[in-house]
């Protein structure tokens, strides 16, 4: 199964040229890159989160593999939706799932549905796919998108399955984490929210981040998937979450009223 694009032209250039060009303008070249375990990365439209994006992707190594997961902006009919054959597509070119490491994460948790359907529509991962071809043409994937159901004991047993997966699989991957963080509040409210949950990541407390999110009403759309990946990156010996840039939309259309919060992290 080959899925097309379905936000090019929309969230980001459908022309391969000004795709790259874009890219590259959010970009640090020559910057030294830092082997992480995972990443958290925003997911909006790339005039707005493309610069957080584009400061996280320039400071890490992007190995071969990389496990892309999401939040789910609609019903799916599983907690955990695997896409797990076939390749994507975007503009810049058609990218491979790893197949083999899909069927790893897969056997370690019954919660996990093999459903590419689920993610046809859904823009989350797609986003992330552009960058990742940027500064690693050869990548493949293994693309789930995580139900907004899932509670905390769930999210542990997902983490501990791509664990279990990454260990087995024994050749380097990185995880992705895709979010935006406070949605449509004042910048001062924002700031205030997000950086509650930044430092639950930054201590890679996925359990702390799921009761702090929940507990404040943070509108963080990807807390689910991003704790998932904590608990990985734990057991696969993380010790740490830097910071790597902060900001919001307002930087982008000078409303400060009314802003969504995007934050950019490695998990080290």
């Amino acid at each position: 199964m080959k899925r097309p694009p379905y936000v090019a032209g929309y969230f980001y250039p459908d022309d391969p040229d000004l795709l790259r060009n874009t890219i590259q303008s959010f970009t640090r070249e020559g910057e030294e890159k830092i082997r992480a375990v995972g990443v958290v990365a925003p997911h909006a439209g790339y005039e707005y989160s493309g610069p957080v994006a584009g400061r996280v992707y320039s400071s890490v190594e992007i190995p071969e593999t990389v496990v892309v997961m999401s939040p789910a902006h609609h019903r799916i009919s599983s907690l955990f939706a695997l896409f797990d054959r076939g390749s994507w597509l975007t503009p810049l070119g058609e990218v491979k799932v790893e197949t083999r490491l899909a069927d790893l994460v897969s056997e370690g948790t019954e919660l996990i549905s093999r459903d590419p359907e689920a993610h046809r529509k859904e823009h989350s991962i797609e986003v992330q796919i552009p960058f990742l071809q940027y500064f690693r043409p050869d990548v493949s994937i293994v693309p789930i998108m995580v139900s907004y159901q899932a509670g905390w004991p769930e999210l542990h047993q997902l983490g501990q399955a791509l664990a279990d997966a990454i260990k087995k699989f024994e050749q380097p991957v990185l995880m992705v984490a895709s979010t935006d963080m406070s949605h449509y509040v004042s910048k001062k409210v924002a700031e205030e929210l997000d950086f509650k949950a930044i430092d639950f990541i930054k201590k890679l407390d996925p359990e702390g981040l799921v009761r702090v999110v929940t507990s404040f009403g943070i509108s963080m759309c990807g807390f689910q998937p991003t704790a998932a990946m904590l608990a990985a990156a734990r057991s696969l010996g993380a010790r740490e979450g830097r910071l790597i840039s902060y900001q919001t939309s307002g930087e982008r259309t000078g409303d400060y009223r009314e802003v969504v919060g995007y934050a950019g992290l490695a998990i080290l």
